[in-house]
């Protein structure tokens, strides 16, 4: 018998960062027509792989100019969360009738912050992405460990697993889509802006006074979710941290970024914690705390909006 080719797909990438780059190299070993969407050109895609060190030049489309693409059945959002509004143009040109919006991103309310840029009966799939990967520079990726994608379950779902097939991303559609995003936020708001504002690595969580910070955190975090309607508690805050610790050479997007003196995307992480507090009622000072220090080492006023 013969095997049937499992058909290729044309994707667009918006964003060529480390969680960009990774993706569009796995879906192109899935054997998937893949346009890498970058704000500037670059020669190559090369991903080097932590583990063992092996280096891969992946031969994706890189594409600089959004009116000169054409409608895409799958898009990734993958910029930062702050940077949804440069993607507008890529979205304007790359969607179609058909098209699937996956916003893969940090933080809660993913398809709010798209769903401006979009027609309004776009199908727009929210996703929590667990992948540490490092964008050393621009078109060169190293991928610390870790390849999954949750998103609510569903026909998309099914269609995301078929999609992957054949790439290192294990899909996972979630009943419960709620908590997962929030538990993801719970993780980076502990970790980023510890590893961002102390300038170390995960290896920081080894002390014991930085691990009792970063659970005073995710027990406001686990307070806040809760009164939003996820399902977690106290006992969600240690997995993260003991596999965090457990990871000393590891990073987090915030530390990279702030080393490589981009943006930081604090708003979207903290400041979400403390906006979801604040409709609800809900004191957090140690992440005002933090919110304030990541404004302070961002540049921006302490005035301004979260």
């Amino acid at each position: 018998m013969v095997q049937q080719q499992k058909p290729s797909e044309r994707i667009a990438i918006i964003g060529s960062g480390g969680i960009g780059g990774y993706l569009a190299g796995q879906l192109h070993a899935a054997g998937h027509d893949v346009t890498l969407c970058a704000r500037t050109p670059f020669d190559k895609l090369v991903i080097t792989e932590a583990k063992d060190g092996s280096e891969t030049t992946v031969p994706v489309r890189i594409a600089t100019d959004p009116s000169a693409e054409e409608p895409a059945k799958w898009i990734l959002v993958t910029t930062k969360a702050q940077d949804v509004p440069s993607a507008a143009p890529w979205l304007e040109h790359l969607t179609g009738p058909e098209s699937r919006i996956i916003v893969v991103q940090n933080g809660i309310d993913h398809e709010e912050r798209v769903r401006p840029f979009l027609p309004a009966d776009a199908t727009v799939v929210p996703s929590s992405i667990i992948c540490a990967v490092e964008r050393r520079a621009p078109g060169h990726i190293l991928h610390h460990g870790h390849a999954k994608i949750s998103v609510p379950g569903g026909p998309i779902a099914d269609e995301l697993t078929a999609l992957f097939s054949g790439s290192a991303f294990e899909i996972i559609g979630e009943d419960d889509f709620l908590t997962v995003a929030w538990g993801k936020l719970l993780t980076n708001a502990m970790v980023n802006p510890i590893t961002s504002l102390t300038l170390r690595r995960s290896a920081v969580l080894a002390d014991s006074q930085v691990a009792e910070l970063a659970r005073a955190i995710g027990r406001e975090v686990v307070a806040v979710a809760k009164a939003t309607g996820a399902k977690l508690s106290d006992g969600d805050i240690e997995g993260p941290l003991a596999r965090l610790a457990g990871s000393p050479t590891g990073g987090s997007s915030m530390l990279y970024d702030r080393l490589a003196g981009r943006p930081l995307e604090y708003a979207f992480i903290t400041g979400a914690v403390v906006a979801a507090a604040e409709k609800h009622g809900i004191d957090v000072p140690v992440n005002r705390t933090i919110l304030a220090l990541l404004k302070g080492a961002s540049g921006h006023s302490l005035d301004g909006a979260n």
